[in-house]
């Protein structure tokens, strides 16, 4: 299994999807992008893509991030889609396969910063792959706009801040508004480089302090996390049963 990371700033770390791919012994790559390091030419090498976060938006223009192109961006995720590849999104990676798909992002209508619960939709208890996420489950957040949805789309489940936390575009295509990743090295990347943001929220409801931020354990919701993304990948690669010969059956 070849997974590609894009990275669009250095705070807005892989944490466990990172853990979880070496886990696996898979082959990694990056695109780090805030380094200058450029898409990939083909995605033929590639074979699970997982965009992460930023403090971009998807109208951000190159005038105002010399490094971070949407628009080709949002083609190379579209490429990843229509060649069958397995795609997750992240914050804004989430909102940028909504694009690429054809659906907008939007405005969040409340601003999430810190852990907070999401609720399972009546889908995402059907859901074989989010069956172990319980009737609802604390996860990380970190954002005010959430993913566009398109025809067909899935909504797997929401927070009373946000009604689109994860969203389930088809079988290998998820997005992801919620920061199931977050590890405590990478929450301290954030509240570093997030100091404006948590000073401006402070005050609103669905905003931690950054004492409380550092305090909440993540294992649960990152064990949760890698559950999912190991059923994800037996869902589409099955494990096929071993044809035993007629030595072995003798």
């Amino acid at each position: 299994m070849r997974v590609h990371f894009i990275i669009h700033d250095y705070f807005e770390a892989p944490g466990a999807y990172e853990y979880w791919a070496r886990k696996n012994n898979y082959d990694v790559t990056f695109t780090r992008l805030y380094e200058g390091d450029k898409l990939p030419d083909s995605i033929s090498g590639i074979d699970f893509l997982i965009i992460m976060g930023g403090p971009q938006n998807p109208e951000t223009t190159t005038a105002q991030c010399s490094y971070f192109d949407s628009k080709k961006e949002q083609a190379f995720i579209a490429n990843a889609i229509n060649s069958n590849k397995v795609v997750i999104g992240v914050c804004l990676g989430a909102q940028l396969i909504g694009e690429a798909l054809g659906a907008p992002y939007t405005q969040s209508p409340e601003k999430e910063f810190g852990k907070f619960t999401i609720h399972m939709t009546k889908a995402g208890k059907r859901s074989q792959l989010f069956s172990h996420f319980g009737d609802s489950l604390g996860v990380g957040h970190w954002h005010y706009d959430m993913p566009g949805l398109t025809e067909g789309a899935q909504i797997i489940a929401f927070s009373a801040g946000c009604p689109r936390q994860i969203i389930e575009y088809t079988k290998r295509v998820y997005g992801f508004q919620c920061h199931m990743e977050l590890t405590r090295d990478v929450v301290e990347y954030l509240i570093l480089n997030g100091e404006n943001d948590l000073k401006s929220a402070a005050g609103f409801r669905f905003v931690d302090t950054p004492g409380a931020i550092r305090r909440h354990s993540y294992s649960e919701m990152n064990e949760k996390l890698i559950t999912f993304l190991d059923k994800l990948v037996l869902s589409v690669n099955p494990v096929k049963p071993k044809v035993r010969t007629k030595s072995e059956t003798a």
